[in-house]
């Protein structure tokens, strides 16, 4: 089995910093609203829950990243 490394900061209300192993990111929002993530690796993902089983969940590439 491999081993994994995760680990989520909450350094204020409505923000946190995610790490693991090979990146790092930060999310602001979150709860019963919308949240906006930002990857070092690049991505950029906006994600909100819905009432009953729905959610939306868009990501995109930031250009000039890897």
């Amino acid at each position: 089995m491999p081993v994994t490394f995760r680990k989520s900061f909450r350094i204020l209300p409505g923000v946190r910093i995610n790490l693991n192993r090979r990146s790092w990111s930060i999310t602001l929002g979150g709860g019963s609203g919308p949240r906006y993530t930002r990857s070092s690796t690049g991505r950029d993902t906006y994600s909100a829950d819905l009432p009953g089983p729905f959610g939306f969940r868009t990501t995109r590439r930031r250009r000039g990243d890897r």
